[in-house]
């Protein structure tokens, strides 16, 4: 019999999953599923809400920083060279995106549907990452559902985490290291007006609740902080023994989150190239008191 209860209380958090250093989330409203990534262990996989193992694929391909639901039910996952698709029903897999202007990509690390059926993606220098060097600055993109590649930012030194608040036209950005920003998206889609919104030096995962503030977490932090659209710091979320490294709503009416924790010390010992040992990553189902912004498949036609 399953012990895990249906629905938490506000403050209380399941432990569902576990890993070496767990980072990517998507909740997959069709199926069910939490998806995430292992990008040191490896691999993209699946639980259900209760912690039931579902689905595992590209368990040798690691530095997976992001996952994204298309609607035909394929998972998109960053990473290494660009990102990939695979169908978790059918076994099918490719390659979204490989290249920009006909030079191979060194790594991609957040998406974010664009309200169009394309995404938003940021790169990240996956080729320093893996030794503990310095990494060279980092730009924002989006990739629209006919395969066209826009940048839409260069100034960004580490993407991580994004969030597109399409109502408000508000898009945002962790800038690990260095703070969150925030941007103002134009009719076109383009980004402007790049303003700091939280100078936070661990910005990591984020994600929008409904009424539009925005959750951030840290890989150094044991909390949730979230900012409200006007900038205003609002209380935060605290969450189990770790530092989280993303947040993802489900589950019916989104009040339900997901959130990979992982050892304090583990993000700063990733930034010096050390190795991580040990699955003593986690993936918790906290409850929110108000409900998530929920996050639309992208529609792309898969190659």
């Amino acid at each position: 019999m399953n012990s895990k209860k249906a629905e938490l209380e506000v403050g209380e958090f399941e432990q569902i999953a576990s890993g070496v250093y767990l980072e990517g989330l998507a909740f997959d409203f069709k199926r069910n599923l939490v998806w995430y990534s292992d990008p040191i262990g490896g691999g993209i996989h699946a639980v259900s809400p209760d912690g039931e193992k579902m689905h595992s694929f590209n368990e040798d391909r690691m530095w997976t920083g992001g996952v994204l639901i298309n609607d035909d039910g394929a998972v998109l996952s960053s990473g290494e060279h660009g990102i990939m698709w695979n169908h978790p029903d059918t076994g099918r897999a490719g390659w979204l995106l490989s290249d920009i202007d006909g030079q191979p990509i060194n790594g991609v690390n957040e998406m974010v549907p664009d309200g169009t059926g394309g995404i938003y993606f940021g790169t990240i220098d996956l080729e320093r990452v893996k030794t503990g060097g310095d990494t060279r600055p980092t730009a924002l993109y989006r990739l629209t559902v006919d395969y066209q590649v826009r940048r839409v930012s260069r100034d960004i030194g580490f993407s991580n985490g994004i969030m597109y608040d399409a109502w408000r036209k508000r898009f945002y950005c962790s800038d690990t290291f260095h703070c969150t920003w925030a941007f103002d998206v134009d009719e076109d889609l383009m980004l402007s007006n790049q303003a700091v919104l939280l100078d936070k030096t661990d910005s990591d995962g984020m994600a929008l609740d409904s009424e539009g503030n925005l959750w951030i977490t840290g890989f150094r932090s044991q909390f949730l902080e979230r900012v409200a659209p006007d900038g205003r710091l609002l209380p935060r979320v605290k969450t189990p023994e770790g530092s989280v490294t993303q947040v993802r709503f489900g589950g019916a009416g989104l009040r339900d989150y997901y959130i990979c924790v992982v050892p304090p010390a583990a993000g700063d010992a990733l930034k010096k190239g050390d190795s991580l040992k040990g699955r003593n990553s986690f993936i918790y189902r906290g409850r929110s008191e108000v409900s998530g912004m929920p996050i639309a498949p992208a529609k792309f036609i898969l190659r």
